[in-house]
């Protein structure tokens, strides 16, 4: 990123050298994110630039500076998504995501505020923030720290409500999505529905684990009514985040549910008594945390989830952005240096 409100450019840069802790990560894919586009879209970021895209990352390590240890050159792996202090109470219970200084550094993650990984090289400041592959393809696994990690922690928190009989429906059937429905399988025995605008990214809602499938529209939240007996769903998670769809939560949520925010879509829902179902909640869960990624990938290498994956060399990036930002994708684009 060069400028705000501008398209991203491919530039040469130096190859950084990791100091004491660091390690430096040769890049094998990068996935490609709404979020980019929201970046890219700011009038003013937050962050001084220019900085490298890229916050879905995993590849080789390539070197290691001074006092790392548990990684060695050629290690397989997948680089956790946020970055906090890491020595705040919320960092040192695990929860990055909730770091107490992050506002206050202006540095949430590599590509968003430093440099990320759609490059050949990244540097990762702490070892802590690599988890090992062991056996996955980086190049796939690069989206499963975030398009996975994601609606892992969003769905993880609401397991409780999600016993046998429930319902998880799951609206926005994009890069995140599509593993949200499969995450939703793999982690509970409720019956999920996928609602997208687009027939064919419902037809890969049911090819990866849906069982229903809800167009959305004026009529969705009442199909929704009708497959749970009027009484609404357990858990609702909205991977889009605008008016229609943050609405179409409030509106299919059962009484005491969960109504989960994950999509930046810039949507607002007015709030008041009688928005939600008595006793329902709604949430604006946050990406997840190094021991739930691990999760993730204990789930990837055991066949229960798989990211559907269009990969582009980093000269095409541009492409991939096109396709993100028309809906044309089948999953997740993945940027291969």
């Amino acid at each position: 990123m060069l400028g705000w409100q501008q398209p991203p450019e491919l530039c040469d840069v130096p190859v950084p050298e990791p100091g004491p802790g660091e390690v430096l990560i040769k890049i094998a894919g990068a996935g490609a994110c709404h979020s980019d586009l929201h970046v890219m879209e700011w009038p003013e970021g937050p962050w001084p630039l220019p900085f490298t895209l890229g916050h879905e990352n995993a590849g080789w390590v390539e070197d290691v500076g001074a006092g790392v240890d548990g990684f060695a050159a050629g290690d397989a792996v997948a680089v956790c998504g946020p970055w906090g202090c890491g020595r705040c109470r919320e960092c040192r219970r695990g929860h990055e995501t909730l770091c107490e200084r992050m506002g206050r550094s202006g540095v949430w993650s590599g590509g968003l505020g430093r440099d990320g990984g759609m490059a050949e090289s990244m540097l990762v400041p702490d070892a802590r923030l690599l988890v090992a592959l062991d056996g996955l393809d980086p190049r796939d696994a690069a989206p499963l720290t975030d398009a996975a990690l994601t609606p892992y922690h969003a769905i993880k928190r609401s397991l409780p409500l999600l016993v046998p009989g429930s319902t998880a429906v799951l609206i926005g059937i994009g890069g995140l999505g599509h593993l949200g429905v499969q995450i939703a399988r793999a982690l509970s025995p409720a019956r999920v529905v996928a609602v997208d605008l687009s027939a064919e990214k419902l037809r890969l809602a049911s090819a990866v684990g849906a069982h229903e499938t809800v167009r959305s529209g004026p009529g969705a939240a009442e199909a929704i009514r009708e497959l749970t007996h009027g009484l609404g769903a357990e858990l609702v998670v909205d991977f889009v985040g605008a008016d229609a769809t943050m609405a179409l939560a409030a509106a299919a949520v059962r009484r005491g549910g969960d109504a989960a925010i994950v999509g930046l879509g810039g949507g607002a829902l007015r709030y008041a008594l009688g928005t939600l179902p008595f006793d329902a909640t709604l949430t604006t869960p946050y990406w997840g945390t190094g021991a739930e990624l691990g999760e993730v990938l204990a789930l990837a290498r055991a066949g229960a989830i798989t990211a559907h994956t269009q990969h582009f060399p980093l000269d095409r990036v541009e492409e991939a952005y096109a396709a993100l930002r028309d809906g044309t994708l089948d999953g997740r684009a993945v940027i291969c240096p």
